[in-house]
């Protein structure tokens, strides 16, 4: 390994605090059993590599050089520490989001029956899921330090799978009415696991520039959800009436319209599934009136 300058040194020293605040960053996410050690080691590897290849004639900033070397150090940490496959994480995922649409559709949790029709596979394969989701240390969504703990499966209340099933449909609507550019982002990094650097490569831009919109994605969908659900938490606009404010205005009413949207048609599905098991009930009914019936007439005869 070559020997580092003076500068290279300087940089190390100057930024070793990204190290530190990237980590508890993470830590604040992280069960217990991950020590800051093992997640301070990686982080520190990173910056020091990110001070041999900074070029500073490239116009980027050391710190946001570093910083998404350091993220996808630690990230990359975390994954060697997870002992379950990445089908096996991929199954999981379906699961999850089957469960998450069933669970808004149905307005409750499915059953192990409804799972395994939804996603055509054995009740076996839905059990097999859930016991590696509870024994599961981490899961990845995405690149860019964007990820979720993984926690057994618990059982829960009615109240609770309403609540959470009425901010998947918010969600599910507040992604949707994004601009497209937007949209587009947030889809390719949380659903489609694809990296920024891809993304960056595949747009034409910088890096940056896609963090940027994330960024502005995240605030966006925070808003807008917070504009149906807990309105007090919307910041109030610098420029009420501005062409911003405006803009934010009709993507709130867009997400509204299609929530109500969604709604309705979960309730034609539930009326015509209505029908269909008041059509079976009638029918088994027939078929057991015809079959007393029969023995009825065939203990007379």
């Amino acid at each position: 390994m070559s020997t580092m300058t003076g500068a290279q040194e300087r940089l190390i020293t100057d930024n070793l605090h990204l190290v530190g605040y990237h980590v508890n960053d993470m830590l604040m996410r992280l069960p217990s059993h991950v020590t800051r050690d093992e997640l301070a080691s990686a982080g520190q590897y990173a910056l020091v590599q990110s001070a041999r290849n900074f070029d500073p004639t490239s116009g980027v900033p050391f710190a946001r050089f570093a910083a998404i070397r350091i993220k996808g150090a630690l990230v990359d940490e975390l994954r060697s520490m997870d002992w379950v496959s990445r089908g096996a994480r991929k199954k999981i995922r379906d699961l999850n989001q089957v469960q998450d649409r069933l669970t808004a559709s149905l307005g409750r949790t499915p059953t192990r029956e409804e799972l395994s029709n939804a996603l055509g596979v054995p009740i076996s394969e839905i059990d097999d899921a859930r016991d590696q989701a509870a024994t599961k240390v981490l899961s990845f969504e995405g690149y860019d330090g964007a990820l979720a703990e993984v926690l057994p499966t618990r059982e829960v209340g009615p109240e609770a799978a309403l609540l959470a099933s009425e901010q998947i449909v918010y969600l599910r609507s507040a992604v949707s009415a994004l601009p497209e550019r937007l949209r587009s982002i947030v889809e390719q990094i949380f659903f489609e696991e694809r990296s920024v650097t891809e993304i960056a490569e595949n747009l034409g831009v910088t890096q940056s520039r896609v963090s940027q919109l994330r960024a502005e994605a995240m605030l966006l969908l925070r808003d807008g959800m917070n504009s149906h659900l807990s309105p007090d938490q919307v910041p109030n606009p610098e420029r009420a009436g501005g062409v911003v404010h405006r803009r934010r205005e009709k993507y709130f009413a867009e997400i509204g319209e299609k929530v109500h949207a969604t709604i309705a048609a979960s309730k034609a599905v539930q009326s015509v599934r209505a029908a269909e098991v008041a059509v079976v009930d009638a029918v088994k009914a027939m078929q057991n009136d015809n079959n007393n019936a029969e023995s009825t007439f065939a203990t007379i005869a």
